[in-house]
């Protein structure tokens, strides 16, 4: 159980993160071609006095999708009611959310590959036709009825865009869009403009250095940024990288951004499979950990910097990682 002043480290981090999120297309660093896309589509449907169309975004997790789907609300000037797949267990709690809503309304839906495929069905004529079937009664004599939804914008968002099956997708179309990895610049612009808001006096290179660690996701940049500053506080120290230094190795944070469960996956790979190939129910049974996690959370970065290929028959771990670990790569591979 945690403790109180766990808690309010929770609480104030929430708080944190609302500060920290742009409230303005301009504060939104990096995703260009997506905001240009944005743009055309919101200037168009405000022109034609139409909500925008059912839109979806993927990507690894705190790349912006949710602050995407914030900003796409301001713009339109509507309200946005939030809710995630999960949370939508029964047909029911969809049908209370959809006739709750008010005309103009943005619906956002994150974690939605996550809806079981009876609620799917129910939100294809929602989105489609704007109308809700319900059914009463069962058996022979059960009945349909349509009630009007009033007019809406589904925005949705998901990690695994392949749980999310192919009637729901095409249903989106305002667009379905990928959020990518960011630049080391874009990441450092995001640190520079969060530091100002938090009053943190932070060096050039102290920037340089969060960014590098900082799995090219601005998500981690700001986790990381509020941990050096709390680090920096007890020293009574600026945060220069020597501070970024010190502060991330208390955390088990690596030069390359590597937490200890990176490290433990590659070790793993090399160690006790000789490299691979091995699959990734062997590497998470051998850790004790949830596939999904290490695929979805560590998987991707490991993999954008070189550091493990994933093939037919498995995970490998690349000359790259080898030299990382500073393990000699055998002669045979």
């Amino acid at each position: 159980m945690s403790n109180p002043e766990e808690k309010k480290q929770g609480a104030e981090d929430k708080v944190l993160d609302q500060a920290l999120r742009p409230a303005m297309w301009d504060e939104y660093i990096g995703q260009e071609p997506i905001k240009k896309n944005l743009n055309i589509l919101l200037a168009a449907a405000k022109e034609r006095n139409h909500i925008p169309e059912h839109i979806l975004f993927y990507g690894p997790p705190g790349l912006g999708k949710t602050t995407l789907a914030h900003l796409i609300a301001k713009e339109q000037g509507a309200q946005m009611k939030s809710t995630s797949g999960p949370a939508i267990e029964k047909v029911g709690d969809l049908a209370s959310i959809l006739t709750n809503l008010t005309p103009g309304d943005i619906l956002f839906i994150d974690e939605i590959h996550r809806l079981n495929k009876t609620i799917e069905e129910v939100l294809y004529p929602a989105m489609e036709s704007g109308v809700l079937d319900i059914i009463i009664g069962k058996g022979p004599s059960a009945r349909t009825i349509q009630l009007e939804l009033p007019p809406f914008t589904l925005i949705a968002a998901t990690t695994r865009i392949a749980m999310i099956s192919s009637p729901l997708r095409s249903r989106f179309s305002g667009g379905v869009y990928r959020l990518e990895f960011y630049s080391e610049k874009e990441i450092e612009k995001i640190i520079e403009r969060s530091a100002k808001i938090l009053g943190i006096n932070i060096t050039d290179e102290g920037k340089r250095e969060i960014a590098k660690r900082s799995r090219a996701t601005p998500r981690t940049a700001n986790y990381l940024l509020k941990r050096v500053r709390d680090f920096a506080q007890v020293h009574k120290a600026e945060v220069t990288d020597t501070v970024v230094d010190e502060a991330l190795a208390l955390l088990g944070i690596d030069s390359l951004g590597l937490t200890e469960q990176d490290i433990k996956i590659l070790e793993t790979i090399i160690e006790k499979f000789k490299g691979g190939p091995v699959g990734l129910n062997t590497i998470a049974a051998s850790l004790s950990e949830e596939e999904a996690t290490i695929e979805e959370f560590n998987e991707p970065y490991l993999l954008q910097l070189g550091l493990m290929e994933r093939t037919a028959r498995g995970r490998v771990a690349t000359e790259k990682a080898y030299d990382h670990l500073e393990i000699d790569y055998p002669i045979e591979k």
